[in-house]
């Protein structure tokens, strides 16, 4: 069984005295794990970063196997990373949370595309965090989470909406919320798409996505909490306004 691809290094682990486990996440086979031989050698480590762009040959007897992976380098995104506070944090929380939420082996080309452009644009600090809003509102909707911003679940309006609900994921209006706003999450504009991307703005954004990545999402995953590295962003983006 072998097959042959590009995959975004979502991560890395020590196996045995030499090799590596890696887990990559590409178009057609989704998150995918493997062994690298002499994965922690000083001519491949430097190879296994996570978030670089590889390419890869898997090879196992059976399908069901771990198989083992060559790995040629595509593209590195270490030193961006690594020269911005900011950028090493957004790596390290997209490749968390693919690792966190992807089913192995299954497709999700939608989302690999997606991720593959998100994290080209690691080091534009101006345009970075909104990408990323975006990204993870991608991402809920590629897990069943999407959220349903279009109109008032109670009344129907498409104007001043203000809310999600933290139940349904749908859009609530000022006059549909009522005297239950204090219990309804922000809906600011950057969310659907309108108005200025304002950071105070993007962090209310990350408020909501975070309810549904933790409430919704990581709870019907089972036991494990959702990727530290998340609030580490957050807290890098903080620090930014």
């Amino acid at each position: 069984m072998e097959w042959r691809g590009t995959g975004i290094l979502l991560s890395v682990r020590r196996h045995g005295e030499s090799s590596a486990i890696i887990e990559v996440f590409t178009e057609d086979r989704g998150r995918h794990a493997g062994v690298v031989r002499g994965g922690t050698s000083r001519k491949i480590a430097p190879i296994l970063q996570p978030g670089a762009q590889l390419d890869v040959a898997w090879r196992a007897r059976l399908e069901d196997h771990i198989g083992s992976f060559v790995v040629e380098p595509v593209r590195s995104r270490a030193d961006i990373a690594m020269s911005d506070r900011l950028a090493l944090a957004g790596l390290n929380t997209v490749t968390s949370l693919l690792g966190f939420c992807l089913p192995e082996r299954e497709p999700h080309a939608p989302l690999y595309r997606r991720t593959e452009q998100l994290l080209d644009l690691l080091g534009q600090v101006d345009l970075w965090p909104l990408a990323y809003l975006r990204w993870e509102l991608a991402l809920l909707e590629e897990m069943g989470y999407a959220l349903d911003l279009t109109a008032c679940v109670v009344t129907g309006a498409t104007e001043d909406l203000a809310f999600v609900s933290p139940k349904s994921g749908c859009a609530v209006s000022r006059a549909g919320a009522g005297e239950w706003a204090d219990r309804l999450l922000p809906l600011p504009d950057v969310l659907r798409g309108k108005g200025a991307a304002l950071d105070s703005e993007i962090l209310q954004g990350f408020q909501t996505t975070g309810h549904f990545l933790k409430a919704h999402l990581a709870s019907n995953l089972g036991t494990k909490p959702l990727p530290e590295a998340r609030a580490r962003f957050l807290e890098a983006f903080t620090r930014r306004l």
